[in-house]
């Protein structure tokens, strides 16, 4: 096949294995903090929202998280990332340096911009996911914890949180491929992801049907390890 024989020969001999290369390492820079920040704030947020409604020093928390999870639900990931990146960002003039690693530019100053946005979006999501899950965990856990002299939030951290984060963990790795998938979106502030990688390729050799197919089987492979390994730690758990 002469599309197989080009790109080929460009991905060997003309360094097309290094755009792809950079692409992935932006694809799973961006989902891998967009997982971990936003996992600390979804349960940042879903500690506030379970706190009894009788504390006073809650209410106001309450309806900002209230507030910010219907924004960041409400609106699409592109248009977050738009706003962040030609109006927000601009207006407080704030600016990402581009740090260079070896021959690869996958750090530039945009990744740091969909990291924050993926955090911010992901936040909202598992807000919701890890207040199921604190919700499941047996009330007697958290009375047990303050009857032993912890204080509330010491309580969430060392006793309810971590028996929630077991509950939801399948829903976790769910959320952590939705993010490898989303990042495909991230070519609208021009950074070179692992789907824009391959469109230049496609662009600069005039070819289609190969790097596209190429491109679906790895976000396949990535999804069917990340399946793997939530399996895996799921058993893991099981077993502590």
């Amino acid at each position: 096949m002469k599309e197989w024989d080009i790109f080929v020969d460009y991905f060997t001999k003309q360094g097309g294995y290094r755009i792809i290369l950079n692409g992935l390492l932006a694809t799973a820079v961006i989902a891998v903090f967009g997982l971990i920040f936003g996992f600390l704030i979804g349960s940042l947020i879903a500690v506030v929202k379970v706190t009894p409604p009788y504390k006073k020093a809650v209410k106001i928390p309450q309806k900002i998280c209230d507030l910010y999870v219907l924004i960041f639900r409400g609106t699409p990931m592109v248009v977050q990332l738009l706003i962040v990146h030609f109006v927000l960002f601009p207006i407080l003039g704030v600016s990402f340096p581009n740090l260079r690693f070896t021959k690869y530019y996958f750090l530039q100053g945009e990744v740091f911009e969909a990291i924050i946005v993926f955090a911010l979006n992901s936040g909202a999501y598992i807000s919701e996911i890890m207040r199921g899950g604190i919700n499941s965990v047996n009330i007697g856990q958290l009375e047990a914890g303050r009857a032993l002299g912890l204080s509330y939030p010491k309580t969430m951290a060392k006793v309810v949180i971590p028996q929630a984060f077991r509950n939801v963990l399948p829903t976790l790795g769910n959320e952590f491929i939705t993010l490898i998938k989303e990042t495909s979106v991230v070519s609208f502030i021009a950074v070179i992801d692992l789907t824009n990688a391959f469109q230049m390729i496609a662009a600069n050799k005039y070819i289609v049907i190969v790097p596209y197919l190429i491109l679906g089987l790895v976000y396949l492979v990535l999804v069917m390890g990340i399946s793997l390994l939530v399996r895996l730690l799921e058993k893991k758990l099981k077993r502590a």
